[in-house]
């Protein structure tokens, strides 16, 4: 009875994503086979998969030898070694399933190793060693060019990022630039990235990877803050700088300014801080803000479980809760309370809107004292260079004059983050309340908080009344 034999075909880059590389390797491992006298019963392939990278699975590798071990089939053929283990590791997996299987065969095309025998043990071994040490040269020089390339402001090739075209990756593709401004004017002006990254899902934004159900958070994040928005040139997730201490720029269009990009940088790092591990989401417009007209305890959205579409009943109300330290004695139906306190803020901020005309956009006050620092910084570094001074003076002077330097940066951030989110305030005063509650539930929120620190909910006391507005009452900052 003929052997029943796997073939293994593997490629490491399939750029055109053809498989013309594994498809032959897979017939020169069936003529293998038919020499032997083997009946080919299955066919393992891994394209377009490193079998170097330690991180890397390779899933049909890894039914190959749960196969072997199984017993499903009685052998291997590859076209050669390396094809199978560029990782001792991943060879030393092979020779112990053949330990337990002594019977089994084994053979590749550009070579003759018997992994039944010590010989051809020892001889794998050695060349998966010289494959292993092949490919680490391999990755020293590409990393070595990458570096480079990047010193350079050169692009290093690969898959377009969300934002440039795919088929030029230097020019900046307008449909995706603009959900990105967009997206960023939302984040200055309140919204989570949870509630971008739920849109982008819905409208198919961001280049979500293919089968995925759900875009991770941290994917839209670096989308809306990457270095390369403001021309800056990066290295393993590294902002480069050059000889000159000044960030690399790289050669392909920008989609924000430093200003505007440092402004979106800052607003994220900032929240983050502000609360740190606890979740931003509001369902409910006064969630926090309104309060207990008893108790002065804060009152939560709740929300009606009986409630149908269609149906005229609430669909949530606010009520005043024993369970988070109130009195329960105070609740009222929640869409009447927000469309009065939305009224309420829209007229308010149409009021000052038009008392202060439009906003002065005006620039960060010390722009000069930085340019002075960061000229301070190149002296120095060209004062090394050219042996005024040495190494050792630069390093006692360079460090306190890029603490300073980083101060002011991180202070322009915020000037200019505080400087958005106002324009966004003002803006709000020029929209109906149709486009007011088609906003997102943080940005409703925040142009609600701007105006008001508190929304107290006064008892209506007992039966079915109608909407007072009199028991609603807004404090205002």
């Amino acid at each position: 009875m003929a052997r029943k034999v796997g073939i293994y075909t593997r490629i490491s880059r399939d750029d055109e994503g053809d498989a013309l590389g594994v498809a032959r390797q897979q017939q020169d491992c069936e003529r293998l086979a038919d020499l032997r006298s083997w009946q080919a019963v299955k066919v393992y392939e891994d394209n377009d998969v490193s079998a170097f990278k330690r991180n890397v699975v390779r899933d049909e590798f890894e039914l190959m030898l749960k196969d072997l071990r199984a017993g499903l089939i009685d052998g291997v053929v590859a076209y050669d070694l390396d094809r199978l283990a560029r990782q001792p590791r991943d060879l030393e997996r092979l020779i112990e399933i053949f330990d337990e299987r002594p019977k089994s065969a084994f053979a590749t095309v550009t070579n003759d190793v018997n992994l039944g025998t010590p010989d051809g043990r020892t001889m794998a071994r050695i060349m998966v060693a010289f494959a292993n040490k092949s490919s680490h040269d391999a990755s020293r020089r590409i990393k070595r060019k990458h570096l480079e390339l990047a010193q350079q402001g050169k692009d290093s090739g690969g898959p377009a990022p969300y934002g440039w075209r795919k088929d030029d990756r230097t020019k900046v593709d307008p449909e995706a630039a603009r959900a990105i401004r967009e997206a960023q004017q939302e984040i200055l002006a309140g919204v989570r990235i949870g509630t971008i990254r739920t849109r982008w899902q819905e409208q198919g934004l961001g280049n979500p990877r293919a089968g995925t159900k759900r875009m991770a958070h941290h994917h839209v994040e670096h989308i809306l803050t990457n270095p390369r928005l403001a021309g800056y040139r990066t290295y393993h997730g590294e902002i480069l700088t050059g000889k000159d201490g000044e960030p690399i720029k790289g050669e392909w269009e920008p989609i924000n300014t430093v200003t505007e990009w440092e402004a979106v940088c800052a607003a994220v790092a900032e929240r983050k801080q502000q609360r740190p591990g606890k979740s931003l989401v509001r369902k409910y417009l006064l969630s926090g803000v309104a309060r207990c007209g008893l108790c002065k305890t804060k009152i939560r959205g709740q929300v009606n479980a009986r409630w149908k579409p269609g149906s005229k009943a609430a669909k949530f109300t606010y009520q005043c809760s024993v369970v988070n330290g109130g009195c329960g004695k105070v609740g009222r139906t929640g869409e009447p309370v927000d469309r009065l306190i939305a009224e309420l803020v829209h007229e308010e901020q149409r009021a000052k809107a038009s008392t202060r005309g439009a906003p002065i956009e005006q620039q960060w006050p010390r722009e000069a004292e930085l340019e002075a620092i960061q000229a301070d910084i190149r002296q120095l570094l060209e004062a090394e260079k050219s042996k005024q001074i040495t190494v050792s003076t630069l390093l006692q002077l360079l460090p306190a004059k890029e603490r300073e330097r980083d101060e002011l940066k991180l202070e322009r951030a915020r000037f200019y983050k505080d400087q958005k989110q106002a324009e966004a305030q003002e803006e709000a005063g020029a929209m109906s309340l149709t486009e007011f509650f088609d906003l997102p539930i943080e940005r409703q929120q925040e142009i609600v908080l701007h105006s008001l620190s508190a929304v107290i909910i006064h008892p209506a006391g007992r039966g079915r009344r109608i909407f007072d507005p009199s028991l609603i009452e807004p404090v205002w900052r």
